[in-house]
């Protein structure tokens, strides 16, 4: 099955947030309504970069390297496709 990497940035703080899911709409709407985590605090979010793998597997390895960054130089680059994952 088919799995996404998602980003969100949060409109209010600019903050990212990456994760993965077989609907990253359905995810953007959980974000923005009842999570109780660390999107919780940066709402709203609005999806500003997807990618589209073919299994969970590949998937997770794109959104660990994303992680691995922790550069939002990097993931403005990703977001205007200037690099890849």
């Amino acid at each position: 099955m088919n799995c996404f990497v998602y980003i969100l940035q949060s409109e209010n703080s600019g903050k990212f947030y990456t994760g993965i899911s077989e609907d990253p709409l359905r995810r953007l709407l959980f974000h923005n309504s009842i999570e109780k985590g660390f999107t919780s605090r940066y709402r709203p979010w609005r999806i500003v970069f997807t990618k589209e793998f073919p299994n969970r597997s590949t998937a997770q390895k794109a959104e660990m390297k994303i992680k691995s960054w922790k550069s939002k130089v990097m993931i403005n680059r990703l977001i205007n496709g200037e690099v890849e994952v």
